[in-house]
């Protein structure tokens, strides 16, 4: 079973997080930001993950600190549940629509972070949750999945729908690199022999 259960606690948040890759979409979230609480669920729904988390955060001073500790662990998660990466697809790309946006999500599971993160969202703030949070979200989840993850945006009015559809886009593409390839008999997809 590839899954992973991590818990993370500092002075700004205290987080617990369950994620099972092989899951059928099913979720528990509370972070204390209702919007957050949306978008993993569309992440977990739309990535075919079994996905919980419970985040107590200092969100008497914004919701910065627990979007971004939020991406850590959830990050931290999937590089435990991933494992070897033995068998996998490796890479999984992805463009998504939602009403007048567009999205395009590509992943690589390398072994090395990278993001690039081509997009504007026209306000600061959607469900009081300031939209540049976006962003510091998937760098810390990259960061701590160590995977190279671009996402670029190709149209898009709504900042709802934009946000949205990135983390439909993302869990979209993870599910195909994740997704196991039986014509690799198990093998680590890489000339190195490593990711």
């Amino acid at each position: 079973m590839r899954s992973a259960q991590i818990k993370r606690k500092t002075n700004e948040t205290d987080i617990e997080l369950f994620l099972d890759l092989d899951g059928k979409g099913t979720s528990e979230i509370d972070t204390g930001c209702g919007f957050l609480d949306h978008m993993l669920e569309l992440f977990a729904r739309h990535g075919r993950m079994e996905l919980k988390v419970k985040c107590v955060g200092d969100t008497h001073v914004d919701y910065h600190h627990s979007v971004e500790d939020v991406g850590i662990v959830l990050g931290q998660a999937f590089a435990k549940a991933i494992g070897e990466k033995r068998g996998i697809s490796r890479y999984g790309s992805v463009v998504i629509p939602m009403d007048e946006t567009l999205i395009l999500a590509s992943i690589d599971i390398s072994g090395r972070a990278h993001l690039n993160y081509d997009v504007s969202i026209p306000t600061p703030q959607v469900g009081g949750m300031d939209t540049e949070l976006v962003e510091e979200f998937f760098i810390s989840f990259v960061r701590n999945a160590n995977i190279t993850l671009h996402i670029k945006q190709f149209y898009g009015k709504n900042s709802h729908h934009i946000i949205e559809c990135i983390f439909k886009a993302v869990s979209r593409a993870l599910c195909k690199a994740v997704f196991e390839d039986l014509t690799l008999g198990g093998e680590i997809p890489s000339t190195k022999g490593l990711l």
